[in-house]
């Protein structure tokens, strides 16, 4: 007998269902009860990533020191031998700013506008100065690419707040981030709580989000056929136990099929008016700054935007760096300056935890070798990658704001008082959305792990 064309096959329907829904991932389920042990005072976190790391002697920590030592070579203990010409002060002017007087460069003054409602930590250092170890520390606790990224870990704590949208979204304007997925990776956590990569070049709801709309069948004829699949798949898995991918791949489908009528929302920011459109700015990382605004006010438990470019690492500022820092630093700004204010305008900051940081930070002296016989021109100089001592700035969920906390040396160089590591960072975001980081646990090949491994402290200075 002839199959009718019209007729399905299992692997048909599993194909036509599931097509483009790769790139929404596993991570649109409500999880298990939330694991919360302490009172909440976040919900949600958006986590703004300047991949290449920023200078914090040029952001968020003057140091005046370094104009007495201009030109001398560091000393001490230093993880490698620099090629440098010496020290080199920063020639950006800082000002006092907000009530609370912290001093904030002049290549940020939308965020120095607010700084009354964020907390700079001034004394943040981490384990090496290479990208690729800095990177995976900084998004998943651990130096090797082996280990559940932060999203994941509070996707598996506290499960999603909308089940037609998924839980963890990574927003990026280009493929190419150094590193790339490991950086957002479930790992051996279930499937269920990978993150949704969603690249950002393109804005239009059909692209951001790919085959969101079925265009063969009607919403209640599709959920029956997906009602009819899933029964068979439910009954495929229940042959195979413990099979996370397979358990992951059916909730995806579900998820899939809801987020038909809830993506075309939640993603779409033409909805917005231009006005706000404009207070973002029309740059890739304000375009998805503001995409985080609406998926957070949609839902979503935690979301990445990465500060990428055609440079998969463009706050790596090796040479020019006075040249490319201002540039880098007015895009960032705006749109880092406008999603905190939007949503202290809707009621949103107060359980919206915005994080603002690189991997590290930048040398407090000159990336080149000065030429004995010839002058380099100071604004051609770069800065190396540094480790000892950066700033990462917060905002809202519970955070104290007009606050900068820890201090490095006089000249930079290290973390000096309250010293915070990446450890730390992680244990305090945990637990600002209720979430114990000695107890959120998942066991793994005979051990239990966590986010923070065997380390951390909750920065308790710092929560309001």
């Amino acid at each position: 007998m002839q199959v009718p064309s019209s007729f399905l096959s299992r692997r048909d329907a599993l194909q036509r269902l599931s097509a483009g829904f790769g790139a929404i991932g596993l991570a649109g389920m409500l999880g298990a009860a939330p694991r919360q042990q302490i009172t909440p005072k976040a919900k949600r976190v958006i986590f703004l990533f300047m991949n290449g790391a920023p200078s914090h002697i040029d952001t968020f920590d003057p140091k005046p020191m370094l104009k007495k030592y201009e030109g001398q070579q560091p000393s001490g203990k230093l993880y490698r031998a620099p090629k440098t010409s010496g020290f080199m002060s920063s020639p950006l002017k800082f000002s006092k700013c907000g009530q609370s007087g912290i001093e904030v460069s002049e290549s940020l003054p939308a965020l120095g506008s607010i700084i009354d409602d964020c907390c700079v930590i001034r004394s943040m250092h981490t384990n090496v100065p290479n990208h690729e170890p800095a990177l995976l520390m900084m998004n998943t606790g651990n130096i090797q690419p082996i280990r559940p990224s932060l999203g994941s870990w509070v996707l598996y704590g506290l499960g999603s707040e909308n089940e037609n949208l998924p839980g963890f979204v990574v927003l990026r304007p280009t493929p190419n981030i150094v590193v790339g997925p490991a950086l957002w990776s479930n790992s051996f956590l279930p499937a269920e709580y990978q993150a949704t990569g969603v690249i950002t070049s393109d804005m239009s709801v059909d692209k951001l989000v790919a085959n969101v709309r079925n265009s063969a069948l009607a919403p209640a004829q599709q959920r029956r056929q997906i009602d009819l699949i899933q029964k068979l798949n439910h009954l495929h898995a229940a042959k195979r136990e413990h099979d996370t991918a397979l358990e992951g791949q059916i909730k995806a489908m579900e998820t899939a099929y809801r987020m038909q009528s809830a993506a075309s929302d939640a993603f779409d920011i033409s909805r917005e008016p231009a006005k706000m459109r404009e207070l973002y700015g029309d740059t890739p990382f304000g375009r998805s700054c503001l995409l985080a605004r609406r998926l957070a006010e949609s839902g979503v438990r935690y979301i990445s935007v990465y500060y990428t470019s055609s440079n998969n690492q463009p706050w790596d500022t090796h040479s020019d760096h006075y040249k490319r820092h201002p540039e880098l630093c007015a895009d960032s700004d705006r749109a880092s300056a406008a999603l905190i204010s939007d949503l202290k305008q809707r009621g949103l900051l107060d359980d919206t935890l915005v994080v603002w940081t690189g991997e590290f930070g930048r040398t407090p002296y000159a990336q080149e070798n000065q030429d004995k016989n010839k002058k380099t021109d100071p604004m051609k100089r770069g800065r190396d990658h540094h480790h000892t001592a950066f700033s990462t700035l917060l905002a809202g969920g519970g955070i104290k704001g007009g606050l900068a906390y820890g201090t490095s040396d006089e000249l930079g160089m290290n973390a000096e008082e309250n010293k915070v590591h990446v450890h730390d960072l992680h244990a305090t975001i945990l637990h600002q959305l209720g979430l114990d980081h000695e107890k959120l646990t998942y066991r793994y090949a005979g051990r239990d792990f966590r986010l923070t491994d065997v380390y951390g402290d909750v920065v308790k200075d710092i929560i309001a």
